[in-house]
């Protein structure tokens, strides 16, 4: 956390006197739209396999319950369709949030309402104190962290869908009970289903997308290219929101690997553990490329000499080399045998920039220059450092 704010407070410095990119930006008409389907949804077999899965287990479930007569207990296709995520943990996670939010808004809440409340209610006055009361609980929850706001959606969920269906209280407990029913129903044909088929453990996602991190990063480092400056810019900002997407989705991922149990289970929490170690660095270092992706773009306010710009890029591209590295090692592709040369790159740099600044070195150097460096030094030390751990990890 020092870190990170010591590296907030060096980018706000950097961002002083500098003016807004929005002239650089394309027009409206050439940004791309979002997509009804992914680019490889006709390609990819993971998607025909994903689709195959959740039509077999909410099919089993809706075949069983017009088999048996039993439609109380459709909410076990509903619970289908909405636990099923694209790995095993997060499909459990959400599953557990749905079971107990609809026991605690179902069993706990509605039940208990309906025995013990509502028998001594007459108007809608009382009605309305126990909606807004049991709405309040709900929205506590629902307005948590992204870990537990499912849980309170379900709870007021089961709730309505007992107490708000008819003009009138609700006497049968049936409702309540054949809710609970069917979605354990439907958790039954989830795991029987969708985690022994083709089943995606949330660990192995998790290593895809912080290689994928590492390697985007050195892709970000590289920026830009031999393009346009509107060009580049615009792809300079959409490769950013991929990174940080991956970067939440990491710590999304982390939590659906508790949920996952086997024989490679300590294997598996032992690489979350080491992951979630490596994740802040990542996002420092994210950071620090943004307003250094600034310098190599040469914006406003954040023009360098030319000599300084040939030194940067040098830096930046052994720098992107690391990051492939590392993301190389990381999947267990044989490492190349090479010395690291992103020392000897940043001492270069840094010498390239201290000679504008004449003998009295880092005194003479403007104020920009110096924090230039300072950003160059901490992305340094955090590649260097990165690289470190993970050549060392068992």
């Amino acid at each position: 956390m020092a870190e990170m704010e010591d590296t907030v407070t060096l980018i706000s410095e950097a961002l002083e006197g500098s003016r807004t990119i929005d002239q650089y930006l394309p027009a409206p008409d050439d940004i791309p739209r979002p997509a009804l389907f992914a680019p490889d949804a006709l390609v990819n077999p993971g998607h025909y396999q994903f689709a195959l899965k959740g039509c077999l287990a909410a099919s089993g479930c809706y075949i069983f319950y017009n088999a048996s007569a039993w439609p109380g207990i459709s909410t076990s296709v509903t619970t289908c369709l909405l636990t099923a995520l694209s790995t095993i943990g997060a499909s459990h996670q959400k599953q557990i949030l749905r079971i107990t939010g609809v026991v605690a808004g179902g069993l706990v809440i509605g039940i208990g309402s309906q025995v013990f409340i509502l028998p001594r209610l007459d108007s809608i006055a009382g009605f309305t104190v126990l909606f807004v009361s049991v709405t309040a609980l709900s929205s506590w929850f629902m307005t948590s962290s992204p870990r537990l706001s499912y849980f309170g959606l379900q709870m007021a969920l089961a709730f309505y869908l007992i107490n708000l269906q008819e003009f009138k209280i609700q006497t049968s407990l049936e409702v309540a009970r054949d809710r609970v029913l069917g979605i354990m129903l439907g958790l039954f044909m989830m795991w029987l289903v969708f985690d022994q088929l083709w089943g995606a453990p949330a660990v192995v996602e998790m290593k895809k997308t912080f290689v994928s991190n590492l390697r985007l990063l050195a892709q970000f480092a590289r920026e830009p290219l031999s393009a346009p400056q509107a060009i580049s810019i615009k792809q300079g900002i959409a490769l950013r929101e991929t990174i940080n997407t991956n970067l939440d989705n990491l710590m999304a991922l982390a939590d659906g690997v508790l949920l996952e149990f086997g024989p490679s289970r300590e294997q598996d929490l032992a690489l979350r553990d080491r992951i979630r170690r490596w994740q802040p660095q990542l996002r420092v270092l994210f950071i620090t490329r943004i307003t250094l992706w600034k310098y190599r773009m040469r914006l406003p306010g954040f023009e360098l000499p030319e000599t300084t710009s040939q030194a940067q890029r040098e830096f930046d591209d052994e720098l992107a080399k690391t990051l492939d590295t590392i993301a190389d090692c990381f999947e267990g592709q044989p490492a190349a045998d090479r010395e690291s040369g992103l020392d000897a790159r940043f001492q270069h740099l840094k010498q390239t920039v201290e000679t504008l600044g004449g003998r009295d070195l880092q005194r003479a150097l403007p104020e920009h220059l110096q924090t230039f460096l300072t950003l160059s030094r901490r992305s340094e030390e955090l590649v260097s450092s990165l690289d470190r751990e993970i050549h060392k990890r068992p």
